[in-house]
């Protein structure tokens, strides 16, 4: 069911250093930032030649981004994201298997321009897992 590792989440308290460390250390492409107020986030993407890091910052403390930063004030790995081919259908045979989608069900569309989902972490081995239609 699930393809290929689309990217790596981490939540960083501040987008520009962590942007800063990946571009001007580690010598990596990074985005320009995006910001996705339906997400509560502001976001830049580390192109990798197999994957991509995606950095997230909480847009206000009230985001589930700056919830996280709460619990952990100096970020940390937040999600995994998986590419799936036809997102509704992954949704339907997981929910069949007993896993839990958040929110609704419904998929919103992601920093991608793309549907997506998260599945509770309880579920995978304490991971929050995002999956995206490819």
């Amino acid at each position: 069911m699930i393809g290929r590792l689309n990217h790596v989440a981490i939540v960083v308290p501040d987008l520009a250093a962590a942007s800063a460390v990946y571009r001007d250390t580690l010598g990596a492409n990074v985005s320009a930032v995006q910001t996705l107020p339906e997400h509560g986030v502001h976001v830049v993407f580390v192109e990798l030649p197999n994957t991509k890091i995606e950095l997230l910052e909480a847009i206000d403390a009230a985001s589930p981004i700056g919830k996280f930063l709460q619990r952990n004030p100096a970020g940390g790995m937040h999600h995994v994201c998986y590419e799936v081919a036809d997102i509704l259908a992954a949704r339907d045979t997981l929910q069949a298997k007993g896993a839990k989608v958040l929110g609704d069900g419904t998929p919103r569309i992601g920093a991608h321009g793309k549907p997506v989902l998260f599945l509770s972490p309880k579920d995978f081995c304490g991971t929050l897992v995002e999956l995206e239609q490819v």
